[in-house]
């Protein structure tokens, strides 16, 4: 692959895991549309495979200079694949999408056209079909608004992690310290100069997606949780809110009391009990899951470990 200083280098990163049937053609249509726009390099990243995701890696490297490829240790998760594509990309702009196909590649010119234009951040947002999955339009539409509501930096609904970022705002992220992200939220809070461009992501052909139901509620916490701290606010308020209305209670029940006429009922009284049990652990809930988060971040791990990659080989 020939780089000059004149031209600038497009990467493009695409996070993998189990997508074997997909990388032939993900490779062909991204190398169609970029290869007419300058340099470029495509960067795949495999996340812990089943299938022989690496071994088609291997032989598309082998047969186009212009394609990168390394292999993680083990399944770290989409973010912090995502996060290795990054640091690998080489690129003066990087794009990221999806190699299950849904992302399409034939958006690639129209985002480095807005990156040429001066933006810095260049994100998508997904126009879901009314054919689509309804259970998951709305927990989608829940989930950012629950995550806007709570977040201190406001998120569009339907980001999707297929964008463009420019060099200085790769660096930026590379710099900082956390290893638990959760990018829709975090480009957001960087600033930079933003653009947007809508989508129909396409349907999914070939492979069955890796987002399950308890990968999709654990992405929602990772995301409310690494935006904000307004859920253990509300906490706080919960608790203030439920000891006015046990004083109010034991208020009166003592002018009753001193009324002569004691307020009666054991089943009031365990389900007042119950329901102040359940809060709690809800509360030790939200607070287990951030100092889950400050436990692995001063473990100082890093986000992801790489079994082996095409840099390596080829030396």
């Amino acid at each position: 692959m020939k780089i000059t200083t004149m031209a600038p280098l497009l990467s493009v990163v695409a996070p993998c895991f189990n997508e074997a049937a997909n990388l032939r053609e993900l490779v062909q249509r991204i190398s169609a549309v970029v290869a007419p726009l300058g340099n470029y390099e495509i960067v795949l990243v495999d996340d812990g495979s089943r299938d022989d995701s690496v071994a088609v890696m291997r032989d598309l490297a082998a047969q186009n200079p212009c394609v990168r490829w390394l292999a993680l240790s083990r399944n770290f998760g989409h973010q912090r694949a995502l996060r290795a594509g990054l640091d690998s990309a080489r690129g003066d702009a990087v794009i990221s999408l999806d190699a299950d196909l849904q992302h399409p590649p034939e958006l690639i010119p129209t985002l480095v056209e807005a990156w040429r234009g001066g933006a810095e951040v260049v994100t998508t947002v997904r126009q879901d079909p009314p054919e689509s999955d309804p259970f998951k339009r709305w927990t989608g539409r829940l989930f950012y608004r629950l995550l806007n509501a709570m977040s201190d930096t406001p998120i569009e609904p339907g980001s999707a992690d297929f964008r463009l970022l420019d060099r200085r705002v790769v660096d930026a992220i590379r710099a900082l310290p956390e290893t638990d992200l959760f990018f829709r939220g975090l480009v957001p809070w960087l600033g930079f100069r933003v653009a947007s461009v809508k989508f129909n992501p396409d349907a999914r052909t070939r492979g069955q997606s890796a987002y399950t139901l308890r990968r999709m509620v654990s992405l929602a916490a990772s995301g409310i949780t690494s935006s904000s701290i307004t859920p253990l606010r509300l906490s706080i308020l919960l608790a203030v809110g439920l000891a006015c209305v046990a004083l109010l209670f034991v208020v009166y029940a003592l002018l009753r009391w001193a009324a002569g006429d004691a307020v009666p009922g054991w089943t009031s009284i365990l389900v007042v009990v119950a329901l102040l049990g359940a809060m709690q652990l809800f509360v030790l809930g939200v607070i287990g899951e951030y100092l889950g988060r400050v436990l692995r971040q001063t473990q100082g791990r890093p986000p992801y470990l790489v079994r082996t990659a095409s840099d390596e080989e080829a030396r």
